[in-house]
């Protein structure tokens, strides 16, 4: 079911907004050579336990998981790009690293994704993670009041595609509200006027995440983490976007 928020709820969604911004900021400063995986996401926690914010990952079982996800904080290295499963892996110079953190504050939920490179970086990621971030920037953009969910699929798709990459569509975007996931989804690929209607209330995480030479993915051993089926590298932006009378709004912006 797709629910359409008034606008005294998505100012109570700002909150919960900031907060993951915040998370992702203080996460991404802290990710340097040599630190844990593990490590980043004890800082996720503790940043949760002091805001007496929830967690929207540590108890999540969905179909595609193979068990409870364990963990508040998403971190994919390298050919992950997507669910990535903090384990024991300490950070080597040049990894591409992914974190996307989703929390609930005071019953709102927010969900955000940021890639870097750790230490020293290799020209082909950052053009992968600048393209991710400029369709997310396209996809924001085209977010507007009368149109349609294809019109943020293509604008996404026409950066990706201007780059030479190819489209997963297997995961995307979606609505977010009181749970992290709900509908509608938001493929990063699609055709403009085809869709949902984007109508003010409407509150989506949009998400474009590419692989350097592939769009097949598949799952690690550990159940969870996504990786390219080629090994090459993989990177992610995403933001919750509230749609609104004056255009769309970014709840998760720094």
């Amino acid at each position: 079911m797709i629910e359409l928020r008034t606008p005294a709820e998505i100012k109570q969604m700002r909150p919960a907004g900031r907060f993951v911004a915040d998370v992702l900021a203080q996460t991404a400063a802290a990710a340097h050579v040599g630190v844990n995986l593990l490590e980043l996401d004890a800082l996720a926690h503790d940043l949760i336990r002091r805001r007496g914010a929830e967690s929207c990952y540590i108890d999540y079982h969905p179909s595609f998981g193979a068990s409870p996800f364990g963990k508040v904080i998403c971190t994919s290295v390298n050919d992950a790009v997507l669910h990535g499963l903090p384990h024991d892996y300490r950070l080597q110079d040049g990894d591409l690293l992914t974190l996307d953190f989703a929390a609930s504050v005071d019953g709102w939920v927010a969900d955000s994704a940021v890639s870097l490179v750790v230490g020293t970086p290799r020209d082909e990621d950052l053009r992968l993670i600048d393209t991710t971030r400029r369709a997310l920037t396209a996809g924001i953009e085209a977010a507007q009041p009368g149109g349609r969910i294809g019109d943020i699929s293509a604008a996404i798709a026409a950066v990706a595609h201007a780059e030479g990459y190819s489209i997963n569509t297997q995961f995307g975007g979606h609505g977010v509200g009181r749970t992290m996931h709900g509908d509608p989804h938001i493929s990063n690929d699609g055709r403009a006027g085809r869709g949902y209607p984007l109508r003010p209330g409407l509150v989506v995480a949009i998400e474009p995440w590419f692989l350097e030479t592939t769009d097949e993915i598949y799952t690690d051993r550990d159940g969870w983490t996504l990786r390219s089926a080629d090994g090459s590298r993989g990177a992610h932006s995403e933001h919750t976007v509230a749609i609104t009378d004056d255009g769309p709004l970014v709840l998760t912006a720094p």
